[in-house]
């Protein structure tokens, strides 16, 4: 493929990335996208609670296929924290994290690739936002993977995924 040029190439990221995520959201159920959900039969609108250890399933053929399912649900259980909009130029801290999912959704392990020393705290709650998060979508084709994702985190605690960022200016 032919390389594009870096603003064409942009462009096409983030309207292939928020097309990905709109797709990811209505999988999801409603909600996920800022608008209020319908009420049910009975008359309760909002969420309801699903069984712990009952998140849906990953049909991803490969552990880069699968970060979107992974961004995607730590997005959806942190929706309050997601930083809106592009990055600012510079952040507080920036981490790159694999993480180990068995079979089953559950996290079985965490390695910093690129860990933010220099924001202890930062990494402390990345890392109990992941486990937070368990179960993820089982990789049914998989059987376990290792995904890679990186985090940008902005200095007011709030933060976006590499597989899912708006940009940074």
């Amino acid at each position: 493929m032919p390389e594009l040029p870096p603003r064409r190439f942009r462009l096409l990221k983030i309207l292939s990335t928020a097309a990905a995520a709109l797709v990811s959201a209505c999988q999801g159920g409603p909600g996920l996208l800022g608008r209020p959900p319908a009420p049910d039969a009975s008359g309760i609108t909002g969420p309801v609670a699903a069984p712990r250890g009952s998140a849906r399933s990953s049909a991803a053929a490969s552990a880069r296929a699968y970060r979107q399912d992974g961004a995607t649900h730590l997005y959806g259980l942190n929706n309050e924290r997601i930083y809106k909009g592009r990055m600012p130029p510079l952040l507080y801290a920036v981490g790159v994290l694999n993480v180990e999912i068995d079979r089953a959704g559950r996290v079985t392990r965490l390695d910093w690739l690129r860990a933010p020393r220099h924001a202890p705290e930062v990494m402390a709650e990345i890392e109990r936002t992941v486990r937070a998060a368990s179960p993820f979508p089982a990789p049914v084709r998989l059987g376990k993977v290792v995904y890679t994702d990186t985090w940008l985190w902005h200095k007011n605690g709030t933060f976006q995924l590499d597989t899912l960022t708006e940009g940074q200016d």
